[in-house]
């Protein structure tokens, strides 16, 4: 049989031998994680190279349309001032001789009204006479 000190030694080596086993098993484990891990950051770096080539791209090609936003921005701008100087050139060329006109055919109005009053009363004034 065995001796105490015996029986202690032989469970040390068991729980020894258990705890190199799953060590190995732990080890196995993280190896191949390891492995797919420096795959998935190989093919995450092949794929990145082209997704950053077309996001250069697209700010680029931003960069230009908004160039040519500022462009019609900016004819518009224009467009808009010479339309304010031609509104501008419009009433001051039109809006005097149609002041005038108005004033004129008021005038008119007025004194064509006056002479029928007279008629008006010159006639009552000879009727009342006869």
């Amino acid at each position: 049989m065995l001796t105490g000190g015996e029986l202690a030694a032989l469970i040390a080596a068991v729980v020894w031998t258990v705890l190199v086993a799953f060590l190995c098993v732990t080890l196995v484990k993280l190896t191949r994680l390891l492995s797919e891990m420096t795959k998935v950051v190989s093919e995450l770096g092949e794929r990145a190279r082209p997704l950053l080539d077309d996001v250069a791209s697209t700010v680029e090609r931003t960069g230009t349309s908004l160039d040519r936003v500022e462009e019609i921005t900016a004819n518009v701008a224009n467009t808009t001032e010479d339309v304010s100087t031609m509104t501008a050139l419009t009433r001051s060329v039109f809006t005097g001789p149609l002041v005038k006109i108005a004033s004129f055919t008021y005038a008119v109005r007025r004194v064509m009204g006056q002479r029928r009053a007279l008629a008006v009363v010159r006639s009552r004034r000879r009727k009342e006479r006869r």
